[in-house]
């Protein structure tokens, strides 16, 4: 029973951490980490800036 209840709490943990983006940043440190080893990782409102920026320069089209 605390095998389900377990994985019912880590499954939605994760669904959470999809849903409001701290899975993506977590990635993107991991990222920076190894193909920046010497440079310091962006702080969590450094990455949402560049996020932005980026996202403004490189429109997508979207359904809505």
């Amino acid at each position: 029973m605390k095998a389900k209840v377990r994985a019912v709490f880590r499954n939605v943990r994760w669904y959470l951490r999809e849903l409001t983006g701290e899975a993506e940043y977590d990635r993107h440190c991991e990222r920076h980490r190894s193909h920046h080893p010497h440079t310091p990782v962006p702080t969590r409102r450094e990455y949402e800036v560049l996020r932005t920026r980026h996202r403004e320069a490189h429109p997508q089209s979207r359904c809505c």
